[in-house]
C-alpha cells in the first residue's frame, strides 16, 4: 500500500477577500476531487486571501498509480485562471504488503496485541 501526497502553494490573483479565495479554492477542490478521487483540503495561510495552501492525498496498490495521479492534479493546478501555482511537493509512503510496516491500531488489536504494546517480551 502507498501514499501519496501532494502540497501546492498558490497565489490568488486578484482575491481582496476570503470569499474570493474560497470560490477560487472551492472551484479547484471540486474539479480535483470529482476528476481524480482524492482528498483534498486547504491546509495553511486560511486567513489570508491572497494565499491558498492546499494538501491533496491518494491510496493506492503501487507508488507510479500515487505519482501519476499527484502530477495530473499538479497540472490540473498549474492551469487555473484565478490562481498562479507557486510551489509543489510530492511524498510517496511505502506501508508495505498489506500495511506491514503501520504500527498500532487496528493492526496491533488484529495481532492480538493492545494498542501501544510494541515490547517482545
Amino acid at each position: 500500500m502507498f501514499v501519496g501526497v501532494l502540497r501546492l502553494s498558490f497565489s490568488i490573483v486578484g482575491s481582496s477577500s476570503l470569499k474570493d479565495k474560497r470560490r477560487v479554492v472551492r472551484s479547484f477542490k471540486d474539479r480535483t476531487i470529482a476528476k481524480f478521487r482524492v482528498s483534498v483540503a486547504e491546509v495553511g495561510e486560511l486567513d489570508d486571501p491572497r494565499y491558498a495552501f492546499i494538501g491533496v492525498a491518494v491510496v493506492a496498490n503501487e507508488a507510479a498509480h500515487c505519482d501519476s495521479v499527484l502530477a495530473d492534479v499538479a497540472a490540473l493546478a498549474s492551469n487555473l485562471p484565478d490562481a498562479i501555482l507557486n510551489d509543489r511537493a510530492t511524498e510517496i509512503i511505502p506501508f508495505g504488503h498489506g500495511g506491514a510496516q503501520v504500527m498500532g491500531g487496528f493492526e496491533s488489536r488484529a495481532r492480538g496485541r493492545p494498542q501501544g504494546d510494541d515490547d517482545d517480551d
